[in-house]
C-alpha cells in the first residue's frame, strides 16, 4: 500500500523575528515534499517561551518574512501547544515541518504520539546535527513511519542571536530578509536587551 503523500505544510512558531533559516526550511519543504500549500502559524500565546512583542507585530512580521513565497499562507495560532493547534484544526494530508533539532526534543511536546496520529512530521535534515541523538529520538517515537525527511541548506541563525544583535546595534543583514528587516527598524523593535 503506497503512503499517500502530504500536501500541505504547517510551520508554527513564534517568530519573535521571523528569519532566513524560517523562510528556507517553508522553502525547502515546498520543493523537497512537493507540498501543496504552506500555513505558517504565529503562536499568539507560546506556552513554551515567551515573546518580546505582540502577537499581531509577530504577524505582520511572518507576512513580510514568507510573503514572497508562492503557495504560503499566514495566520495567527491562538493554541499555545502544536497539538491544540492540529486538534483543532484537523488537517488532511499535512505534514508539519521542523528541524531535524527539533525532531530531537520531540518526545518533550505536549502529547507527541497525538501529534503523530493527526499530522506526519516533515524533519529538514542539516550538516551540525548529531545524527546519534536523531537515531535515539526516531527509535523512541511511536509512529517512525509518519516522519519524511528532507534536505535543507544550513542557516546559523536564531530568533534570540537576532534580538541580541539589534540591541547591540549590531547589522541583522542577511539574517532575516529584507522587508522584517525594514519593518525592525521602523518599528524599533528588539533595541533593548533581553
Amino acid at each position: 500500500m503506497a503512503v499517500a503523500r502530504p500536501t500541505l505544510g504547517l510551520l508554527g512558531g513564534v517568530f519573535d523575528p521571523p528569519h532566513v533559516g524560517h523562510v528556507a526550511l517553508a522553502r525547502a519543504g515546498i520543493e523537497q515534499l512537493e507540498l501543496e500549500m504552506v500555513l505558517v502559524l504565529v503562536v499568539a500565546n507560546p506556552g513554551h517561551k515567551r515573546a518580546t512583542t505582540s502577537a499581531a507585530t509577530r504577524l505582520e512580521l511572518a507576512r513580510l518574512a514568507f510573503g514572497e513565497l508562492s503557495g504560503v499562507q499566514i495566520e495567527l495560532d491562538p493554541h499555545p501547544r502544536t497539538v491544540d493547534s492540529l486538534e483543532a484544526r484537523r488537517p488532511k494530508d499535512a505534514a508539519f515541518l521542523v528541524g531535524a533539532d527539533e525532531l530531537a526534543g520531540f518526545l518533550e511536546w505536549k502529547n507527541p504520539e497525538r501529534v503523530l496520529e493527526l499530522v506526519r512530521l516533515g524533519v529538514a535534515m542539516r550538516p551540525g546535527v548529531p545524527y546519534g541523538r536523531l537515531r535515539e529520538a526516531r527509535t523512541r517515537l511511536p509512529a517512525p513511519d509518519r516522519i519524511s525527511y528532507f534536505e535543507m541548506q544550513p542557516t546559523p541563525v536564531s530568533s534570540t542571536d537576532i534580538r541580541n544583535r539589534v540591541a547591540r546595534g549590531e547589522s541583522i543583514d542577511g539574517l532575516v530578509p529584507p522587508k522584517v528587516a525594514e519593518a525592525i527598524a521602523r518599528l524599533g523593535l528588539y533595541r533593548h536587551a533581553e
